[in-house]
């Protein structure tokens, strides 16, 4: 799995999690679903998120990166 992917995984995980804690808890979590939709939508024009970093850091594969060191 590429860093891309789980970028991926991680905003729909984030998203489903936030909605259901929204649903059963406080509706202020929706705040959290719209930091997660913030961050997508700056990401579609900077080419970088902030959990891309962090996945980076953990070790998870990311073939642009390689490519661009090569």
């Amino acid at each position: 799995m590429t860093v891309n992917d789980s970028l991926r995984l991680a905003a729909g995980f984030f998203v489903l999690v936030s909605l259901g804690l929204g649903y059963v808890h406080s509706p202020y979590w929706h705040l959290f679903t719209a930091f997660v939709g913030l961050n997508l939508f700056q990401s579609a024009f900077t080419k970088w998120c902030p959990l891309m970093t962090i996945l980076r850091k953990l070790g998870v594969p990311d073939p642009e990166c390689e490519a661009r060191k090569a």
